[in-house]
């Protein structure tokens, strides 16, 4: 593989309430999931973080997520109505758009957050929500997924495009899925061990699953998240394992 990209999910501060190290990140990242103001971010920080990714020259990417700022996104809420979630993400997805064209530019591509991501990769009616909400609202913005998931199917169906990611800094089950976080060895710290597993990935096509089993991927991007404390160290030491490698970091949303 001559080129990657390498995404985060940025913009998840709130108010007075900082989270991670935008600034680092962006210097680092190709792509940056933003947050929309529901799991993180406010309109302030949204601004500031699209400000940053255009100083970086670094992709913008919706981030929408359930209404969940307690929980980070990350609460399960599989008893939202159908109405209410499309309404929630396509609100979210105006949001940053908007704010996007204030500053001149634009979003290039939608990534589902947390909770609300697993649960529409996993399950075909939630996936079918999800995907016909961004559809009535952004048609022609393609969606940054898990491989081989409901989402992609749903997208697909619907003639939208998209792109798959791998999660450098997560274990997977054997299924391609994520390991809860409440499971142990779900969330990798280790910088070299994340950018072992990425290397292993793009020269091979295989990674190992918590349990032992390999599986089959070929991402386009490689994912990192911003917000535990060797994010930024994780980020360079995979952009610079990969560069060495003769890997081009690139953003695979032109």
């Amino acid at each position: 593989m001559k080129s990657i990209d390498l995404n985060a999910d940025l913009g998840e501060g709130f108010g007075v309430w900082r989270m991670g190290d935008d600034e680092a990140m962006m210097s680092i990242v190709s792509s940056a999931n933003i947050a929309c103001g529901f799991h993180a971010g406010d309109p302030l920080v949204m601004s500031r973080t699209v400000e940053l990714a255009l100083s970086h020259n670094v992709a913008i990417g919706a981030h929408p997520g359930y209404d969940d700022l307690r929980g980070f996104g990350r609460t399960p809420q599989p008893w939202v109505a159908p109405n209410q979630l499309a309404a929630d993400l396509q609100y979210q997805i105006g949001a940053l758009r908007a704010i996007a064209r204030a500053n001149g530019t634009k979003v290039r591509y939608i990534k589902l957050h947390g909770a609300l991501a697993n649960l529409a990769s996993t399950t075909d009616l939630w996936a079918k929500i999800c995907v016909e909400a961004i559809v009535g609202t952004a048609p022609s913005l393609p969606l940054l997924v898990m491989g081989d998931c409901h989402m992609e199917q749903q997208a697909q169906r619907l003639g939208l495009p998209t792109f798959s990611e791998f999660y450098a800094d997560r274990a997977y089950d054997n299924e391609g899925q994520l390991l809860p976080r409440n499971q142990q060895g779900a969330v990798i710290l280790d910088p070299n061990i994340a950018a072992d597993r990425v290397l292993r990935l793009l020269e091979t096509g295989v990674v190992s699953t918590a349990h032992g089993a390999e599986l089959q991927m070929k991402p386009h991007s490689i994912c990192v998240h911003g917000d535990h404390p060797t994010a930024v160290q994780m980020a360079q030491t995979i952009r610079d394992r990969l560069e060495k490698a003769g890997v081009k970091i690139e953003k695979f949303a032109l």
